[in-house]
């Protein structure tokens, strides 16, 4: 038997409402049909979907920064990501945004890591995770100026060894540092000849 892999298979929905429209996703509800005797009701966030980066550089060290995250209470460590919010923009271009913007980093290779959804039972949300390698700084005078949570951020240098234990002993709880350090440290192990460059 060939191994699982994940396919799209859309169900018809028969209805679809608004329940909340938010900043930064919505709140939905779908009446959709599965087969059965009636449709059945599915309420989900709809999220416009969003990019990290695990960033390594020549020690193989990946740069985390502290974030704090409203919803669970918590300073996390995480890798450079960001929403897809900017209309017609290609993953690995909202990728090297975000590198800029949170990082003041540019890479001069890249590659697609991962790909996950955050919360497949009661989102859309979908993270596309990228590796990013041979790093230099964005020019002093084209920095970007951080605001609310992402001014107060810490960037530290983590051996990716160190970074992996933290992610299987739960001192990393961010969804994009566990799934990124994780799928870096297999592509590590493969001598990185699963890694397709992009961009």
């Amino acid at each position: 038997m060939a191994a699982p892999r994940d396919e799209p298979a859309a169900r018809p929905v028969v209805e679809h409402r608004s329940i909340h429209h938010g900043k930064v996703f919505d709140v939905v509800a779908d009446r959709v049909d599965l087969g059965g005797p009636a449709p059945v009701l599915r309420e989900y966030t709809a999220h416009p979907g969003a990019v990290a980066v695990v960033v390594l550089d020549d020690e193989d060290r990946v740069l985390l920064l502290s974030q704090y995250r409203h919803p669970v209470r918590h300073v996390l460590w995480e890798p450079p990501a960001g929403l897809l919010d900017v209309a017609g923009e290609p993953e690995v271009e909202a990728a090297r945004r975000e590198l800029a913007e949170e990082a003041d980093l540019v890479a001069g290779r890249w590659w697609r890591l991962a790909s996950f959804f955050t919360s497949a039972g009661g989102s859309d949300e979908h993270i596309t995770v990228f590796l990013a390698r041979e790093l230099t700084p964005v020019p002093d005078g084209s920095r970007f100026r951080r605001e609310d949570e992402e001014a107060g951020m810490v960037p530290v240098w983590v051996p990716l060894d160190e970074a992996v234990a933290g992610a299987l002993d739960g001192s990393l709880q961010s969804p994009t540092a566990v799934v990124g350090v994780l799928a870096a440290a297999a592509a590590k192990a493969r001598g990185w000849s699963t890694l397709v460059p992009v961009g």
